[in-house]
């Protein structure tokens, strides 16, 4: 069944307005100078401000296909109305501000809204400007449409021409469905086209992020354009041949971790070894999020054939190398106490050291710990005998310690 609906008093136009707010500011703010910053629902649907403190309010209209405005449109009319309350308190003449109309209909061909168009030229007729809103208003019966010519009778001459200078009205806007494309198109070349869905879906994400932060008060600067090209490049270059994209920061698994009865393999051998709890608690997040970052790198096609395998070898190279080092003194008759702490101290390493050793990177400009120490805690998790341990004896007790969690 389809999603569209030809009820009258469907919302979904409705709806698709509020949604259509930030993206459409998304979209204006990388086609705008960086300087520009923008606010939502303040003054208007967004707000503008360009470096020089003009102010730019803009009404957006994501209205039903084939929809037209003409002289009497409440779409219209409901703006000039927004737009006169600013321009009163702001010092009419005086303000600095310029009034947007960004509709997905268009202006009919025989409205005098056809002179405020984006890129309509000037002319004698210009200059009636005002007489030709005069007369659209004069001709409506309509209670809000009247009230508003009053408020625009309130100025003088002089003034209504100077508001309605202001005006210019964007008909044919992208639809809120076409606006990824173009954002796409236009605003991501330098990322390669295969990944350009990917890098959008993590910009906006962060983006709406950012806006329901605005439309609930927890920020109250505007976003400036240069904060939005900023991320952009961050994401897009987490998409380049020396690195991967980090999405699992700070993610928890779903339900409650218990370090205490956990029987995955890898936090077994952490328990072997006197490791806390809470440090059990970290090791189970790096193992989780280091997982699922892998799967979704290969969902998304990211890795290379045999990457993955080349760099587990890596790791287990690496963590034998250090191994041999740690257990260097050991033997036979060893006190359980002497390899307890040899298991630690082979741990600590890869715990706290490992993250940090570029030559562990699965690829140059993977910096994000838990890719290496997850790595490990799959490698101590895989069967039927884990790649990397650190009790010097756990694999000759593999099968009493497991035994016994079971």
């Amino acid at each position: 069944m389809s999603g569209a609906s030809n009820d009258q008093y469907s919302a979904g136009e409705q709806g698709l307005g509020y949604i259509y707010q930030p993206r459409f500011a998304l979209l204006k703010l990388l086609q705008l100078p960086e300087s520009t910053s923008v606010l939502i629902e303040k003054d208007d649907d967004l707000d503008f401000v360009d470096k020089d403190g003009v102010k730019t309010l803009a009404s957006l209209k994501h209205k039903a296909v084939g929809d037209r405005l003409t002289d009497l449109s409440t779409d219209f009319w409901k703006s000039v109305r927004i737009w006169l309350a600013r321009y009163n308190r702001d010092g009419r003449s005086d303000a600095s501000l310029q009034f947007f109309l960004f509709t997905t209909g268009t202006v009919s061909d025989t409205s005098f809204l056809r002179h405020v168009l984006d890129g309509h030229v000037a002319d004698d007729e210009q200059e009636a400007l005002s007489q030709l809103a005069a007369d659209a208003l004069s001709k409506s019966g309509s209670k809000l449409i009247n009230g508003i010519a009053k408020e625009f009778h309130d100025l003088n001459p002089e003034e209504q021409e100077d508001f309605l200078s202001r005006i210019t009205i964007f008909d044919g806007s992208p639809r809120i469905a076409d606006v990824p494309t173009i954002i796409k198109d236009e605003r991501m070349r330098s990322v390669r086209r295969e990944f350009r869905d990917a890098v959008f879906e993590r910009l906006e994400g962060w983006w709406n992020d950012l806006a329901v932060k605005l439309l609930t008060g927890q920020r109250t600067e505007p976003i400036f354009g240069y904060e939005v090209s900023d991320k952009l490049s961050a994401f897009a270059d987490e998409y380049k041949s020396d690195n991967l994209p980090i999405t699992f920061r700070g993610k928890t698994p779903a339900g409650e971790i218990d370090a205490d009865n956990d029987p995955r393999l890898f936090v077994v051998q952490l328990r072997e070894i006197g490791i806390a709890s809470n440090r059990i608690r970290n090791a189970i997040l790096d193992y989780y999020r280091a997982f699922e970052q892998r799967s979704s790198w290969a969902r998304e096609n990211l890795l290379v054939a045999g990457e993955l395998e080349s760099y587990e070898d890596r790791l287990v190279d690496e963590w034998g190398r250090y191994k041999d080092v740690v257990f260097e003194d050991l033997h036979d008759e060893s006190a359980d106490d002497v390899l307890l702490a040899a298991g630690k101290a082979l741990y600590r390493w890869a715990d706290m050291e490992s993250g940090n050793i570029s030559a562990l990177r699965i690829r140059e400009g993977v910096t994000e710990p838990y890719v290496v120490r997850g790595g490990f805690h799959i490698l101590a998790n895989s069967r039927p005998l884990p790649r990397v341990y650190w009790h010097p004896r756990f694999l000759s007790r593999i099968g009493a310690v497991v035994g016994a969690t079971e």
